[in-house]
């Protein structure tokens, strides 16, 4: 039971010791649940241990009734940093040292957005953003995989409510069964719906003098590139005097820009503004047609390139103001292209305005799902926000997603002139009638924001024959009355010179459907329609494309099964190509709510058997990797309408489905077991056969037990053959699918990894024997090990460990010394490396050998021992690994300061060799064994390696009590820095401690800047300076530093040591870095800098020359003796810490030091 933050609960104001029968102690501060009152008794728990329930409570306790004014969200994320700081420390116990400092980081994160929501300095705005931050998607599927992976909940602990009711992650799928998905998967990458964004626009005003009639104003996004508008237009209607035309629009003329992807934004795109006015045909001359006639005129048209605006509008929260300029056609005949010339900046075409006339609008971008962004900006949907979706579909078109719109574009025409003088000025009017002669009411929409019309007049375009308007309409027509209907179009003359109505001078019409069921098409879409139908309407029209396939499979399977099938294969295989890799959440939406192909699943398995058994028989086997390649997909296929079938049936057929599902692992097994070494399609296919076999593992454990399916898969691994019988790339292709099984959920069930160790530890037995894929190999081996070490903090792992152990330890033992041999001779020869014998793959066999040994019980060890048939054979197994350990002891495996993981290693070779040292007392004397290897052992390795640790920890203690007596000693000055340096010089040279190195040099330059000492100073902060390089790389926050990159610290520390040198009047030494910087600023044209670090060098030159100095005396002093402290005395090599000082301070140093006397060597 977890505590309800809308619920009152009891805050205690005085600790209870609860010394009655069913009492809860309770201390001061602790918060109590009440959940039952009974004459003045309480049932409650504490919200501490809320597993420790009490019957009673005393009614004498004094509480107050506490009611949580802090956010929901910052109460649940309190409460679940508590409960992760319990598991942050178990993941510390149990040396989950990678997950630990991940945990930490997530950690760490909240605790920055939590202090953030509490600091009450945020706007309402601000704080939703921390909000939104809080319950990311991305922290939902890693918080997630700490509490699934580590399973460490305690039974007191209950899960963290968080990631329950404010976090929700989105659709995930397995991943792709090819070896770039492979790396996908390695690397934890999840496949994620994109995230749409939302263009929101707010006309604010139109600020114009000269027009004096109504207009209409129509929104678009263009796409400069591909010469196309990718929006629907959002439509204003004004009137003469500018305002909206409907009162009820003021301050609401607003639109939201629909479904955008990230492919979107990265267009050329531009928001384009055409402006319609209605009223005479020409602006300017009252005379030309009746003022009772109006007509749509074109009038101008305004562009603003998003990528102008883009950051801007990304970075703010909120609407940002901008202006755009109209400008007015010069030729109507371009009008239909006026906005490209006003972006190719063509101004012969148009005339520039005022520089006080234009739109102003406001912009601002939104990210989410259109559900998400109502919630977060309810002002915005608050102002009638009219919603104008994309022309065409999203990227991701989730199951159940339905949209029927057809759009009309008036393109051109063509006209006679019938006898004028002049040219026409032509009017089409579109309406839509039913089959009847009905004409359907408000099927026209012009643009969103105004609401359907019946009749669309065009705009006219003055004197021209031959018009071209490209302009765009859209026919919301009701789906049942979309069959039957048609298009009439009427074309009329609008003489400026009739006082009547507009001449009717003709018609056309075309049925919107037709006879086939097809929709009205121009003939661009037809020729398209006729081809085969790209990835791109595929992928949009996945739902739709799947139910038709199944429809036809269940009509008459006999005939089109098998083109089905292919036909599935293809679309499977789509969507493995990176450009259409995120719609994989939309297959697996389909599959698990709308896949309805209860049957499909038996000609699905037909199909796919029937491929693998003519794998040996064809020549051309493309169709059948092509199938292999989606094995995931046909299997989740065939799993789900299994599924749909038991449902349905109530388990019928349950053996036949059984019986199908062996048959077809025979078919894999037959695959795998043929010869392929003279078969370079052959190796293809079993190529792809392996690459996708572990992606099936998840979807048959739906249908069987785990020992079921780790059968099937022995028995799949088991049929490969021996890597003697095949090349070297099958290898590595068996090798990553055994590493993918290994990795896999499956092998997680310990009664399902006592099936497959056998087969996989054969296979690497193999591969180890013969020196071959050591790399691979190493890795399936950690896997292998950490499962297991994992898996034995809840079960007995014995028996798994004793498989490992008789399969793997001697050949373990061998490879190691090869790997050893040739590591230490591969330097004899120039030129040649050998990519088995680096340091890296040592490194990986030595972990795995100490964790095999360190897993290993005094049973093991016995059970080893009893299984050598002779004493010749147990001699050779004692050399064998008493080198193993006199390399380990000798050899730099490991990094110097690797303290724990050297002792690790030291601790196990002492466990191991007490274990066999019975075996070798027992069995051996000094005539029958030779001794000499543990003599090495002793005298060489540990005795070297036990006298350099003592040694470096002893030289490091005296150091380190020197410092402390001179930093808590009233001493001088010059011994504090004698001591630091001395210090920082053994972090430096001796033990390689870079941070500690730092440290103390930041410590000797704060000396040296109390003691002024300024060009000390500075060269002390030149140690840490020489240790950076000129890179981007990213730095962590350290001490003073923030966290920066590289580049900037560097940048920071060469200005700081040139001032240093300034103060110090050593300005020789300041040129050089000046040189330095100005370099780097050039390099990056930064003028600014450059232009500043030139003058600083040229006003160092003025002043070497201009202004005088005493130049520095200095002497060498030694200190002999051992009465000086250790960080004085000259050492034994004549390596002495030297003091250069004045020669008036020469005098003074024996001071110091009653006992000592001054001593010139002249």
């Amino acid at each position: 039971i977890q505590f309800n933050t809308e619920e009152k609960g009891q805050n205690m104001i005085c600790s209870f010791r609860g010394s009655v029968s069913h009492g809860l102690t309770l201390e001061i501060g602790e918060t109590v649940q009440i959940l039952e009152k009974f004459e003045g008794w309480f049932r409650g728990f504490s919200i501490k241990k809320p597993t420790v329930k009490v019957n009673r409570t005393t009614s004498n306790l004094r509480y107050e009734t506490v009611v949580p004014l802090e956010d929901s969200v910052v109460t649940e994320v309190t409460s679940t940093l508590q409960e992760w700081a319990v598991l942050w420390k178990q993941l510390y116990v149990k040396h989950k040292v990678d997950l630990f400092y991940k945990l930490r980081h997530v950690m760490n994160e909240l605790i920055d957005l939590r202090r953030q929501m509490l600091s009450g300095h945020l706007t309402q705005d601000q704080i939703r953003e921390v909000k939104r931050h809080v319950t990311d998607s991305s922290e939902t599927c890693r918080l997630k995989y700490f509490s699934s992976f580590l399973s460490l909940y305690p039974p007191s602990i209950p899960p963290s409510p968080l990631p329950l009711q404010h976090l929700s992650s989105r659709h995930s799928v397995q991943q792709s069964t090819t070896q770039g998905d492979s790396m996908r998967q390695r690397h934890g990458e999840a496949c994620r719906i994109p995230v749409p964004h939302h263009l929101f626009v707010n006309l604010k005003s139109f600020t114009y003098n000269t027009i004096g009639e109504d207009t209409d104003i129509f929104f678009s996004l263009y796409d400069l590139r591909e010469g196309k508008h990718i929006s629907e237009k959002f439509m204003v209607r004004l009137n003469k005097n500018g305002g909206p035309k409907n009162p009820e629009k003021v301050d609401r003329l607003c639109a939201l820009f629909t479904d955008l992807s990230n492919k979107d934004m990265k267009r050329d795109l531009y928001i384009v503004a055409q402006v319609i006015r209605t009223g005479r045909m020409l602006l300017n001359d009252s005379k030309k047609g009746p003022p009772h006639v109006h007509y749509r005129r074109p009038y101008g048209c305004a562009v603003l390139a998003m990528s102008d605006v883009l950051q801007t509008i990304s970075e703010l929260k909120e609407e940002k103001d901008f202006v755009l300029k109209v400008y007015t056609c010069n030729n109507e005949n371009e009008w239909y292209q006026i906005h490209e010339n006003i972006i190719r900046k063509s101004s012969t075409k148009y005339t520039a305005p005022s520089t006080n006339y234009g739109l102003i609008i406001s912009l601002q971008l939104l990210r989410g799902e259109m559900d998400q962004v109502r919630r977060e900006n309810p002002m915005i949907f608050n102002r009638s926000v009219a919603i104008t979706r994309k022309l065409g579909f999203p990227d991701v078109i989730m199951p159940g997603d339905i949209r029927n719109d057809l759009y009309l574009t008036l393109e051109r025409g063509d006209f006679e002139r019938g006898g004028k003088s002049v040219q026409k000025n032509i009017e089409i009017t579109v309406y839509v009638l039913y089959a009847d002669g009905e004409i359907l009411k408000d099927c026209i929409s012009l643009g969103s924001g105004e609401p359907h019309i019946t009749e669309h007049r065009s705009y006219v375009l003055y004197h021209n024959n031959s018009p071209r308007w490209s302009e765009v309409i859209k026919l919301p027509i009701p789906i049942d009355r979309f069959r039957g209907s048609h298009l009439r179009l009427e074309f009329r003359h609008c003489s400026t010179k009739d006082k009547g109505e507009k001449k009717l001078f003709g018609f056309a019409f075309t049925p919107l459907m037709r006879e086939d069921g097809t929709t009205l098409s121009d003939e661009t879409l037809l020729h398209q329609r006729c081809g085969a139908p790209s990835g791109e309407e595929i992928v949009k029209f996945l739902q739709d494309i799947l139910d038709t396939l199944f429809s036809i499979l269940d009509d008459n399977t006999d005939k089109y099964g098998p083109l089905v099938f292919q036909s599935l294969v293809f679309i499977i295989n789509l969507l493995r190509d990176s450009k259409y890799y995120h719609f994989r959440p939309v297959m697996d939406t389909y599959i698990q709510k709308h896949f309805a192909g209860a049957l499909a699943y038996k000609e699905l398995i037909r199909c796919l058997k029937w491929y693998m058994d003519r794998s040996a028989e064809v020549v051309r086997q493309d169709h059948i990797q092509e199938a292999m390649r989606a094995l995931e997909y046909l299997f989740k296929f065939i799993v789900q309408s299994r599924i749909l079938y038991s449902r349905a049936t109530c388990g019928m057929e349950e053996d036949q489905f059984r019986t199908s599902i062996q048959e077809l692992f025979q078919s894999i097994r037959f695959v795998l077991s043929l010869d392929s070494r003279n078969s370079e399609t052959l190796i293809f296919t079993q190529a792809a056969l392996l690459n996708s076999f572990p992606a099936i593992f998840d979807e048959l454990l739906q249908m069987f037990t785990v020992q079921e399916v780790a059968e099937f898969v022995r028995g799949t691994l088991g049929s490969m053959p021996s890597t003697v019988h095949i090349g070297q790339s099958m290898d590595v292709v068996k090798l990553q699918s055994i590493a993918r099984t290994v990795d896999s959920r499956l092998f997680s069930f310990p009664e399902s990894r006592r099936i497959l160790l056998p087969v996989v530890l054969h296979h690497i037995h193999l591969h180890l024997r013969q020196q071959k894929e050591l790399l691979i190999c190493s890795g399936i081996l950690s896997s292998i090990f950490s499962i297991i070490k994992s898996s034995s903090l809840e079960t007995s792992v014995q028996e798994e460990v004793e498989m490992v152990v008789e399969s793997l330890l001697d050949v373990l033992l061998q490879t190691l010394l090869t790997i050893m041999s040739k590591s230490q001779s591969q330097e004899a020869v120039r030129g040649q490396r050998c990519p088995q014998c680096t340091a890296e793959i040592t490194g990986e066999y030595v972990s795995c050998l100490l964790s095999l040994l360190r897993q290993m019980t005094d049973i093991h060890f016995q059970h080893l021992l009893d299984n050598f048939q002779s004493k010749e054979e147990l001699k050779e197994f004692l050399l064998k690994i008493f080198c193993v350990f006199r390399n380990l002891m000798k050899l730099s495996i490991f990094p110097r300061d690797w303290n724990v993981m050297r002792l690790l290693t030291s601790n196990i070779i002492v466990t191991t060799v007490q274990y066999l040292s019975p075996a070798l007392h027992k069995n051996f004397t000094d005539a029958d064994f030779d001794f000499k290897v543990n003599d090495k052992i002793e005298q060489e390795t540990w005795r070297e390696t036990g006298i350099s640790f003592v040694t470096s920890v002893t030289r490091l203690m005296e150091r380190l009590l020197d410092y402390r007596d001179c930093m808590k000693g009233d001493e001088t000055e010059n011994k504090k820095i004698g001591c630091t340096v001395n210090l920082l010089n053994f972090y430096k040279s001796e033990i390689n401690k870079e941070e500690m190195y730092i440290r103390y040099i930041h410590k000797l330059c704060d000396m040296h800047l109390q003691a002024e000492n300024y060009t000390e100073a500075a060269f002390t902060l030149l140690l840490y300076w020489e240790l950076l390089q000129w890179e981007e790389r990213p730095l962590r926050e350290f001490l003073h530093y923030p966290a920066q990159s590289e580049w900037h610290r560097k940048e920071g520390l060469c200005r700081k040591v040139i001032h240093y040198f300034n103060k110090g009047k050593c300005w020789e030494y300041g040129i050089p870095l000046c040189r330095e910087l100005a370099f780097q600023y050039e390099s990056l044209y930064d003028y600014q800098s450059l232009s500043w670090i030139r003058k600083m060098e040229a006003a160092y030159y003025d002043n070497i020359m201009e202004q005088q100095r005493l130049e520095p005396e200095f002497f060498r002093v030694g200190f002999y003796g051992r009465k000086f402290p250790f960080f004085l005395r000259v050492s034994s090599c004549n390596r002495f810490f030297s003091l250069f000082c004045l020669p008036g301070n020469a005098g003074r140093i024996p001071a110091s030091y009653r006992h000592a006397a001054s001593q010139s060597t002249g």
